[in-house]
């Protein structure tokens, strides 16, 4: 497993994957850690149809763990304004970048502290997944 790259509000790894491959290998990823996809956006194709321009291969997917989204919602009912956790792929030159925001620092802006064991899940769940994904050589 690589070691995944951190920023300000997320974590992710660039793959030696082509773009498809990257998406399949990573609903696969989010699925083995208990993450269903629930919503899948194609801002190549969105970006083209609703605004005329030509955008690399970019997919936003909505990642949902069922038993964590219950307990979220149950310490913070309007916690679903910030579900489902965004995973992130596009096209990088010949591979791709997976990325995924990051829990914590998400639900960290509501001061619930019922919250936090959550996000430590959510986290540490959507780090699984992506380090399992293969990375560059």
């Amino acid at each position: 497993m690589d070691e995944l790259k951190y920023g300000a509000y997320g974590f992710g790894k660039e793959v030696n994957l082509a773009f498809t491959e990257a998406v399949a290998r990573t609903k696969a990823a989010l699925k083995e850690q208990g993450f269903g996809v629930l919503t899948e956006i194609d801002m190549k194709q969105t970006l083209k149809e609703k605004r005329g321009i030509d955008f690399r291969n970019y997919a936003i997917l909505g990642a949902c763990n069922p038993p964590l989204a219950e307990k979220a919602l149950g310490a913070e009912l309007e916690i679903g304004l910030l579900l489902p956790c965004n995973v992130i792929v596009y096209e990088q030159g010949e591979s791709s970048v997976v990325k995924a925001m990051d829990p914590e620092t998400a639900l960290g802006i509501v001061n619930n502290p019922a919250l936090l064991e959550v996000a430590g899940e959510a986290k540490s769940r959507l780090q699984k997944a992506l380090a399992s994904l293969p990375g560059t050589v």
